[in-house]
């Protein structure tokens, strides 16, 4: 049965009750949590619209009303970037989690009216499942009156998450992998490499390694900021697992983990240590990691079908889970989710591997911040 509900703007106040929806719904995933609302406005600044659905119950209190819906919201916005609204940024996921069809509709219809408020020209969603009221769903479809221009949606699935299903053991992973992938990995264990764990004290050891393999990838670096609040928000399930070559860190992952999933949102190495095989390494203190601390499933993040980092994933075992990106236009122009391929920002990425690093530390998170993958 549908529930009637309203939705208004959740408060600090509101994170136990959110997190404990979250935590509560089947399809909670970690990206939905309150914590990101104080990572990003922390690191960057923007500006943070998390939208909290609960039950119309006429003889209670709204704040003591039963959720039955959230929506996190982030707003970019930037002269030449654009303006959007974006769940979430930075991020594989977040988009709309509710109990049915009904709340689902009433969320996007109050995004879209924000939207329209705070001047967007788009809102984007990053479902892990689709839009139970479907994907191109209409203007009228959504109920919402006063807009000044047609309403319009595109829905793509091009990205994938990568999963791994564990065993109990690290013993049992390691015999659950091909030859090739156990030669390559104990190629890497002959080099001596020294790997730890560890939160806050690592993180500039991480973000060393993250830095320079930013630059050669040709893409403006994050601010060490958002890592810094990532490990604090979500300091009793987030680690650095840093793999080194005497003093020197050659390869360094972060890893947060929900529920049954431990999730690793920033992974990087160092491509001059490249044929020794410090990231074989890392990827399998993270896996053994997790199979110590009980999670059921390994999330390597996004990737797209067939390309590099798609295939790196699929050697550890790893099943492709769609996922499901709905970009909403509120300007009337038709939603062109394939801007970000232009030849323009090919150009720029070949321009950046040539800075010095000490650049692009500087003005990497100035231009990052505002893009949203």
């Amino acid at each position: 049965m549908a529930t009637a509900c309203d939705v208004t703007h959740a408060h600090d106040a509101d994170r136990a009750a959110w997190d404990g929806y979250v935590t509560n719904h089947a399809q909670g995933s970690l990206f939905h949590l309150f914590g990101w609302s104080d990572a990003i406005r922390g690191a960057y600044g923007h500006s943070i619209h998390y939208l909290l659905a609960r039950a119309r119950e006429a003889d209670r209190a709204i704040e003591a009303r039963r959720i039955v819906g959230v929506l996190p919201l982030v707003n970019l916005r930037h002269a030449i970037f654009g303006n959007a609204l974006v769940s979430l940024p930075f991020l594989d996921g977040g988009g709309i989690l509710a109990d049915d069809v009904e709340t689902e509709r009433d969320l996007l219809t109050s995004a879209v009216r924000l939207g329209i408020q705070a001047g967007a020209g788009s809102i984007d969603l990053r479902q892990e499942r689709p839009l139970a009221m479907g994907d191109t769903e209409s203007a009228s479809g959504l109920r919402l009156q006063g807009s000044p221009l047609p309403i319009r949606i595109a829905s793509r699935s091009h990205k994938v998450r990568m999963l791994l299903t564990l065993p109990g053991s690290p013993e049992l992973l390691l015999n659950s992998f091909k030859s090739k992938l156990r030669s390559q990995i104990n190629k890497a264990r002959k080099e001596g490499f020294d790997t730890r764990v560890g939160g806050l004290e690592l993180l500039e050891d991480f973000y060393k390694v993250f830095l320079v393999n930013m630059r050669d990838l040709g893409s403006p670096v994050h601010s060490k900021k958002l890592m810094q609040h990532c490990l604090t928000e979500f300091a009793k399930h987030a680690r650095i697992i840093a793999v080194y070559r005497s003093a020197e860190p050659v390869a360094a992952a972060i890893v947060i983990g929900f529920k049954s999933v431990l999730s690793n949102p920033w992974a990087s190495s160092l491509r001059k240590y490249a044929s020794l095989g410090p990231n074989m390494l890392l990827y399998l203190r993270m896996l053994e990691y997790a199979c110590d601390r009980g999670y059921a499933v390994f999330d390597f993040g996004r990737s797209s079908p067939g390309e590099g980092t798609y295939r790196f994933k699929e050697q550890w075992g790893a099943v492709p889970q769609p996922l499901y990106w709905h970009y909403i236009s509120l300007d009337g122009r038709a939603p062109n989710p394939d801007v970000a391929r232009s030849t323009g920002m090919q150009t720029a990425a070949q321009c950046w591997r040539r800075l010095p690093l000490s650049v692009t530390r500087i003005i990497g998170p100035r231009i990052r911040k505002h893009i949203s993958l």
